[in-house]
Parts: C-alpha cells; structure tokens; sequence
C-alpha cells in the first residue's frame, strides 16, 4: 500500500481578486486520474466563501498532475469550488465557460514581477530611486539586466516535469518583471493550467524567500505593466480563411467593453491607458501585427490565410483564467458571421 499526497488547490472568495489555497489529502494507492480523486471540504468560512454557521464548501477535483515536489507519491489537484449541494460557488468562474466539445484553443502570455520582500520592490530595483529606464532588460541576458532568473528556470522546469504544457520563458520589459505562455486545446483546461502554474510559481518564490506581484501595474511611471494576454481560437479561426470573418468577430467585442474589462483584472486601468503596447481601457480597437491595440491579428494569421488566431492584449497579470475565456468564448459565439461560414 502507497501512500499518496494530494495537494487539492482551489480560488478563495476574496475580491476583487481572488487568491490561492491548498491543503494537503493523505490516500492510498492513488491512481493519478482526476476521476479517482475524492470530493473534499474545506471552511469556507475562513476564505470568505461561507458563514459561520454553514461553513463547509466542497472541493470538486477537475484537473490532477504530478507534485514535482512529492515525486512519485505527490499530485498537484485543481478543484473546482461547490456548494454543499452541489451546485456551483458563486466563486467558481471555471464553471461558467461553455466549452465541453473543446473548440476553443488558448494561449495565455502570463506576466508577472519577481518582487523583493525586504526592499517592497522589483527584484534587482535599488532600495532607493531606480535602475536604469527600459530597453535593456526585455529578453535580456547579463548580471543588471535579467534579474531572478534561478527563480524563473526552476519555475519553468517544474512545470515541465508535472506536464504542464508551458512553450516558453522570457524576461518583460521591466527589470525584474517575466513572462511564461501556456497553451492548451480546451479552455477550462487552460484555466487549470495556469492556476497550477501560479500556484508553483508562488511556491518557488517562497523558497527563494520572494513573492510574486500580480497586479497589472506594480511600479508607477514609466514602466510597462504586467498582462496575461489571451491568444484564442475555434474552428471558425482556424479554418475559415476570410478576412471578412475575422474582422465580424474582432467587431463583436466593440459593444461589450464593460464585460470584458469587469472580468479582466483588477486595478487594470493603471495599465491600460494608450501607452506601452496597450489600448485605453474604454476604447476599442484591432488591427493586424498591432500591439496598441485591444485585440492583435497576429500576420502569422494573415500569411497562413486567414486561418488562425486571435490576441486580446487587455486582461491583466491578475485577471483569472477562466472568467478571460468564458467572456471571449460568449463574444466570439454571438458575433454574425458572413453567409455561408
């Protein structure tokens, strides 16, 4: 008989922006497949999700991967937060994405700064003033320029190592500040994805005596801010070849500002305000190989065809997967496509 530790991970009910916790379930013999991972509970009441007096919320396992740090008998478990009935919590964004057949692609470029719990700052920044302006330190390489990356490689090889499907590192704009990109076919998975992968991140950090800024404008001035910006397609995208159609979706996200930007992260208009590579928050745009604007066509799209993807450049570092991907999937599905697509 093995006994096998299961980490089961889940959002708190904070706002505006929700947290991280987990604690740890002692089975044996576990199979490692999310179906064989037991409903649990927790107090909902100490994370803001449930009264006193009717505190038990339940944990609902939905995605099940590899511990790196408990090799062999450790497993990372993504839930989903229930009601004692069964219902969904009202904190559970994951379960309002419409997306069982797995048509929806996504990519998310997830941002964040390496922050120095001594200094209150950016790593590598000085207690006092502040490093050379940008330009040096965006895919940079020397001492000065990029700065944590033992923190970022040991990120990245854990997130290998438990199967996440990350497809790149790079150091931001900002000193200190970094960015990953995960990609998977299904956009609840997706979500899963990257909840794991911040919740690694935060562990590797702590080790490292760091924590991780998420907010979309961790230092004011002339600093660029953090996104996660959302790379998204279905077969439409990936198939149709016309211009007209990408232009007809881009279209359907003009009159839905305001529903996109409540779920795209908190603080977000510290970041998107027409300077570096973004969109002012209560405008609209698109266009092709542009990073000033609300939504990108990559020219890789272009040059393939018309067949492709999209970017929305505009949720921030902070915003939470899985409410990004249900407000793009709703907007995609209500825009009117050409006759005959």
């Amino acid at each position: 008989m093995t006994k096998c530790k299961l980490e089961y991970i889940w959002l708190d009910g904070y706002q505006p922006t929700q947290s991280l916790r987990s604690k740890t379930k002692v089975v044996s013999d576990f199979s490692g497949k999310v179906e064989d991972a037991p409903v649990w509970c927790f107090d909902g009441s100490s994370t803001e999700q449930a009264p006193g007096g009717s505190s038990d919320c339940l944990l609902k396992p939905v995605f099940v991967c590899e511990d790196p740090a408990r090799l062999g008998t450790g497993f990372l478990v993504m839930c989903e937060v229930m009601t004692p009935d069964g219902e969904a919590h009202r904190t559970n964004g994951r379960a309002t994405i419409i997306d069982d057949d797995n048509d929806f692609w996504f990519g998310f470029e997830q941002e964040y700064t390496i922050w120095d719990s001594e200094t209150n700052r950016p790593i590598g920044f000085p207690a006092e003033g502040f490093p050379a302006p940008q330009g040096p330190y965006y895919c940079s390489v020397g001492s000065g320029k990029a700065v944590g990356r033992e923190i970022v490689e040991e990120h990245f090889e854990l997130c290998l190592e438990c199967g996440l499907n990350v497809e790149g590192i790079n150091a931001e704009v900002m000193m200190g500040q970094w960015e990953y990109q995960i990609f998977s076919k299904g956009a609840k998975n997706a979500g899963d994805q990257i909840w794991v992968s911040r919740y690694l991140l935060e562990r590797v950090a702590e080790k490292y005596g760091m924590s991780i800024n998420w907010e979309p404008k961790p230092v004011a001035g002339d600093w660029n801010g953090s996104g996660m910006h959302a790379n998204f397609s279905n077969e439409t995208l990936r198939s149709c070849g016309s211009q007209e159609t990408y232009e007809a979706i881009c279209q359907a996200f003009e009159p839905r500002i305001k529903e996109h930007i409540d779920v795209y992260g908190a603080d977000n208009h510290q970041r998107l305000t027409g300077l570096h590579e973004t969109q002012e928050i209560d405008k609209f745009s698109y266009g092709v190989s542009d990073r000033g604007a609300s939504i990108r066509i990559p020219i890789g799209t272009v040059e393939a065809g018309w067949k492709g993807w999209l970017e929305d450049r505009r949720p921030a570092s902070n915003a939470d997967p899985y409410m990004v991907a249900s407000a793009i999937i709703n907007t995609v599905k209500s825009a009117k496509l050409p006759a005959g697509v």
